[in-house]
């Protein structure tokens, strides 16, 4: 069993990676579903929920029915982080959790996300701050380090464990990398068997299916693994890994009906928090890869794609079904 703060997860749990614009409550209830063990919301400016912007307070919307879950937070200014923090505890998460590793940038060029391993020191003073002012659990999320010349994170999750943070989840690239090249997950192996490290040490980067996952827990000892990119039209990513952990052989694939039938309910819920047309939009990414492997699908991507009409989808989907089952 994984314990931080009155957390309780499985042996090998599994995260889902904090997501602009895509770990909304529709997809994360989905990942729930499917057997994500621990979610997050999508990442919150402190800035713009100090301010009350409408898309930042929107994020803090949790559900019971997705604990234990996190609010993750970035910024770059001490004070507007420990104000966030202290506005988002009173939304009833499970835990608080900083990014640290957000490589996007116009927000690291603020030197807020992965940009704050440019200054370790503020990062630590911001973490004490955060930590001191909440109740919850604190987390952090980050990377090896801001480039090449810069791979301190052994260093770095000391001394944000020394702050009393009750987790870590490292990324196995730099902040400069973004997400180019590949993850490596040596650095994360080393924070997790340095001996001064007691608090759970979490593994993210290029988790695309159940073999990687099992290889990663068994060669680096992580705690547990988050997966983001990978889970984006395929929530049952989450489902497939647990299986072959526990059998030591692939889940039986899901069936194009099936998948049409998740599709139909991802997209009501969707609509449902989102409204239309902003629904319908967010929904695109995840259409467009539910069902990708199929032969000559470019046509019909082309139709979800493109439409706006909650019921022509439905339309399409059914479609799906009827010249695609049986082809599984």
């Amino acid at each position: 069993m994984v314990k931080f703060g009155n957390i309780e997860l499985c042996d090998f749990p599994l995260l889902l990676a904090p997501m602009e614009d895509i770990t909304d409550p529709s997809f994360r209830s989905i990942c729930k579903q499917y057997g994500a063990d621990l979610l997050f919301t999508e990442f919150i400016s402190s800035d713009g929920l100090i301010r009350n912007a409408d898309k930042s307070v929107s994020k803090l919307g949790i559900f019971h029915n997705e604990r234990p879950i996190g609010i993750q937070l970035y910024g770059h200014l001490i004070d507007s982080m420990v104000e966030a923090a202290i506005m988002a505890e009173k939304a009833s998460p499970d835990f608080i959790d900083i990014n640290f590793g957000c490589p996007v940038k116009k927000i690291a060029k603020r030197g807020a996300g992965a940009g704050m391993l440019k200054d370790v020191s503020l990062m630590v003073k911001m973490t004490s701050a955060i930590v001191n002012a909440v109740k919850l659990p604190v987390t952090v999320k980050t990377r090896l380090g801001w480039d090449e010349q810069s791979l301190n994170v052994v260093e770095i999750a000391e001394r944000l464990q020394d702050t009393g943070i009750q987790a870590i989840t490292i990324h196995g690239r730099t902040g400069k990398q973004m997400y180019k090249g590949n993850a490596d997950w040596k650095l994360i192996g080393e924070v997790k068997k340095n001996p001064r490290m007691k608090i759970p040490v979490f593994g993210n980067g290029d988790i695309t299916g159940p073999e990687i996952a099992k290889v990663m827990f068994e060669r680096y000892g992580v705690d547990g693994i988050m997966i983001g990119r990978a889970t984006v039209g395929r929530p049952w990513i989450f489902r497939e890994i647990k299986h072959y952990l526990k059998y030591g052989e692939k889940m039986k694939p899901l069936t194009i009906r099936e998948k049409v039938e998740l599709a139909k309910i991802h997209l009501k819920k969707s609509i449902d928090w989102k409204g239309e047309p902003r629904g319908i939009y967010e929904m695109r990414r995840h259409l467009s890869k539910y069902f990708k492997t199929l032969p000559h699908f470019k046509e019909i991507r082309l139709q979800l794609l493109t439409s706006l009409n909650h019921h022509e989808i439905l339309l399409i989907l059914e479609e799906i079904a009827d010249k695609y089952s049986g082809q599984e």
